[in-house]
Order: C-alpha cells, then structure tokens, then sequence
C-alpha cells in the first residue's frame, strides 16, 4: 500500500468515523495530571526519624545499639545518653576551633529525650554510666590514703588557728598580737588545699551547689540523670520562676564564672556543663509555663530526642542480655579517654577542622540559615537553630576524638559527616518537643486552621474566607501567612493565586485530601 498524502487517503482505508475520532482526540488539550500529594505533617504531630546508633564511634554505638536491643527501647535514647557521656569525659580537656582561630566551641553538650513513665529510662542510663561511677570508685580508692592524709592535716592546722585567735585576744600589746598574726598566717598558708575524690558527674543538684562541684572537680561536671527535679531546677519551678541560670548558662558557653556572695565563693576560668537528661513529656510540658526558660536561651541549648515509645510493643519474653564483650569493649574505651585526666585543669587542647570537614559543616550552617528567617521553614525554633551548627561541630569533634583517641589532631570529614547527618535528624525531633513545650504559637494556629477545615470539609479555601471564618484569632495577615505557610511545609495545603477576569487574583489553598480522613 502507498503513502497516505491526505485525509481522504486515510478515509477510504480505515473508514470516515475511525479517522474523525482520531483527529478529535489529538486536537483536544492535553490535562496534566495533578502532582501527587505526599503524607501530611499534621500540627502537633510531627513524626521524628529513627536515629541511629551507627552514627555513633564503633564501640560507642555498639554498646548504644546493645543497650537499646537488651532493653528494647528506641536506639534514640542510648544514642543521646552515649554522647553525654562521651561529653561528659572528653570536656573542658578539648575544644574544636572550625576556623582555626580564636573563634572555639567547647565540647559540652546538652542532650535531653523524652520518654513516657516505664520506658526502661532508668536502665538504659545505669547501663551507659556505669563505667564512670568504675572510674570513680577506682580513684577514690586510689586517692584515699592522701585525702586523709590532707582532711587530718587541715584539722590539726584549723585546731591551731583557733588556738592562735584565742591567745591573739588576750594578748598585752601590738607587739605581741603582731606576733600571733604572723602564726596565723603562717599556719594559713602552709595549710594544704582540700583533695576530693574525683567525680564526674551528678544527678538533681542545685545551681549553687554546681558552682562548688565545678571548683572541686577541675572545672568540668555533668548532669546525667532520669528524674525531673533538676529540669524543674532549670525552669525555676520551685523558685517562682526566679531561677538564677548564670551557671548552666556560662557552663555551656564555657565563659568565666565569678561568684562573690557572704559565705561562699566560686572563680572558675573555662567552666565546662554537659546534661543528658531522660524524662517524661509531662515535664517538658510543665516547664513551658516559664516564659523566663526559653527567654534565657536554657530550652535552645539542649538538642532534643523525641522518639516514638516502645511501651506496649515489647515481647516480656524476649531476654537480650548485653554482649559482655561489647560492655568490656565500651568501659576500656571510656577508661582510655580518661587517661592523664588532670584534676587542676590545664589550657584545653584545640582541635581545628581539615578542609573537607570545614566545607562540609559550613554548607550545612548555610542551609540551616537560609530556611530560618522569617516565613522559613525553622523560623518558630529560630533560637534553636541558631545554635545547631555550633552544636554540630562540638558533636564532630566528640565523634573524632571517640573514634580516634586522645592524640587526634584535626576533625575528620568522616566525622564530620556524621555529625551532620545526626544534626539534620535532630531538627524534627526539636520541632516535636517545641510543640509539646508549647513554645511554638505558628503551629498553634496551624492545628486551628486544620480543625476549621476539618469541621467543614473543605477541598479548598481561600484566605479571606479562612480570616474572616477565624478574625478572632488572625487579626493580621501577617499570622495567617504563617500558619499557611507551615501547612504548605508539611503538606496539608498547597496554596496557589486563583486569576480573577479584570479583578485582582485570590490567595487559595488547595487541601491535602489525605489530611482530611486521616
């Protein structure tokens, strides 16, 4: 059969109705099939990732890994109470200097998951602390013989003073008295400084008595612990809200303390605070009534872990013990960190970044800045994120030094890495607890918009509708922009401009059918 050259030839082949169809349907507009819409973020349930213990050193993260299997809690919880640890070692003896310069961070972190009542917190906390309170034991036992040795010696020479001051007031003239002073001095200063037996770390203890642990204990001290008193502490709970943080504060910061008060005093140069912290949501809720606890910068310090609970999933049959090669591996390592541990505490020593790691965290920093200015996606935790990178490379440096040893000399872009993907899983877990906090009024007012249009089964709406449905609560633009704009992030509504014929185009919002049943 020859070329068909025109619609007459394909008529008299296929027949006149055949060909008029074809040319309908290639003439009619071609309908691009709408995107397909992804799973809804629904306000105040933001699902956070798994996290990881892999992220972790080797023998760090298969204890964490060991500990959460045995207690079948979520591998999140080991993996915030490992890195305490780890922190609670390793600070004030380090720093990491990104630049290379003058600008440092030290290596105190602050860690807090929450968990419901009979998560097996508890467990998980004495496992992964219980080479520390070894260590403890260890240099109490080795030191006790020289502290008593100095508590007999100071208890003679406070004896002596006494007795010095006694005869000083009795005595006939300056002369005489001149000459007491001059005992008295010289018992004063040949009295030797209090030794105590080294410690780590605590558990509920109050600010003033943490300045005194940080005098004691060669500038550094950690708060691991499962109760809530401490976090009540923080918030001022029991202080009307009038709670003095200068110290967690400059502990974090690692800034110089002063504290010159009747009866006590307390010079610390680089003081140095880690927390890792496991408690209950309840507590975090109760501690946002303190507007005064996020306004002091305390909430944007701690990197938060909100993991999906085990309870009422776990087999009461299933008994993992934890491998007792693992547990050897993970207090010999810990012991090993703990080599030539100063009790006076020297210059830290400055861990910079190579290259790869520098560009790597700096890329990470810039994406984190570009998405938390106003109508960003981190905008509402804005404080939080502030402090991330920073909070990354201490992480990178804690990572390189677990992996490495006591002679690493640069952060690794291995590490780094690392640290970064366990910064980027942390941001929803923050967005999680800030909701629960609630800190975070843009979500508010998402939940709200949502069970507006829940409650009328709406497909779609435009703005104007939705303010005037809700002026009570959106008297400006401004916030319902907002709160739209974190439904579009989380995928509840697409929103779009409807083009109106000589009048001006209407702000809408598509609804995620999905946000609807679910």
């Amino acid at each position: 059969m020859g070329k068909l050259t025109d619609f007459n030839d394909m008529a008299q082949v296929v027949g006149l109705d055949a060909v008029r169809e074809v040319v309908a349907q290639a003439v009619q507009p071609v309908q691009t099939p709408a995107p397909e819409w992804p799973d809804p973020i629904l306000p105040g349930t933001i699902r956070t990732p798994d996290i990881p213990a892999d992220v972790l050193p080797s023998w760090l993260g298969a204890m964490a890994g060991a500990v959460a299997e045995s207690s079948q809690t979520p591998p999140a919880l080991a993996v915030m109470v490992g890195l305490s640890v780890l922190a609670t070692v390793l600070q004030r003896r380090f720093e990491v200097a990104p630049f290379g310069d003058d600008y440092t961070e030290p290596l105190a972190l602050w860690t807090l998951t929450a968990l419901p009542s009979g998560a097996r917190k508890t467990s998980v906390i004495k496992a992964l602390t219980e080479p520390l309170l070894h260590w403890e034991k260890v240099q109490r036992d080795r030191m006790r013989s020289e502290i008593v040795r100095v508590s007999s010696a100071r208890a003679v020479a406070k004896k002596r003073i006494e007795r010095l001051l006694a005869e000083s007031a009795k005595a006939k003239d300056d002369a005489e008295r001149e000459g007491y002073r001059a005992d008295i001095q010289r018992e004063e200063e040949a009295m030797p400084e209090e030794v105590y037996a080294p410690r780590l770390f605590t558990g509920d203890v109050t600010g003033e008595r943490l300045q005194s642990l940080l005098v004691e204990h060669g500038e550094r001290m950690a708060v691991l612990s499962d109760e809530g008193g401490i976090f009540a502490n923080l918030a001022g709970l029991y202080s009307g809200g009038q709670a003095n943080n200068d110290v967690y504060l400059q502990g974090h910061a690692g800034t110089a303390m002063r504290v010159d008060r009747a009866g006590r005093s307390a010079h610390v140069d680089k003081p140095a605070l880690s927390f890792g912290l496991a408690l209950q949501p309840g507590v975090l809720s109760e501690a946002a009534g303190s507007r005064r606890f996020r306004d002091s910068g305390l909430l944007a310090r701690f990197l938060y872990a909100m993991p999906i609970s085990n309870v009422g999933k776990r087999d009461v049959r299933r008994h993992v013990p934890i491998p007792r090669a693992v547990r050897d591996d993970y207090e010999a390592a810990i012991f090993r960190l703990l080599e030539d541990i100063q009790v006076r505490p020297g210059k830290p020593r400055v861990l910079e970044m190579t290259d790869p790691a520098r560009d790597h965290w700096l890329d990470f920093a810039q994406e984190i800045e570009d998405n938390q200015g106003e109508g960003g996606r981190y905008e509402s935790i804005s404080d939080w994120t502030s402090k991330l990178p920073g909070a990354v490379a201490r992480i990178a440096a804690l990572l390189e030094l677990g992996e490495m040893g006591l002679h690493s000399e640069a952060v690794s872009q291995s590490a780094m890495e690392r640290a970064v993907k366990l910064g980027c899983l942390l941001i929803s877990h923050a967005q999680a607890a800030f909701g629960l906090l609630g800190t975070d009024a843009t979500d508010t007012d998402a939940a709200a918009i949502l069970k507006w249009v829940r409650a009328n089964d709406l497909q779609e709406f435009s703005r104007p509708d939705c303010q005037k449905a809700m002026e009570g609560r959106f008297r400006t633009v401004e916030r319902l922009t907002k709160a739209l704009q974190r439904l579009e992030h989380q995928y509840v509504v697409r929103c779009y401009e409807r083009r109106n014929k000589g009048a001006r185009a209407t702000p809408m919002c598509a609804v995620n059918p999905k946000a609807l049943s679910t």
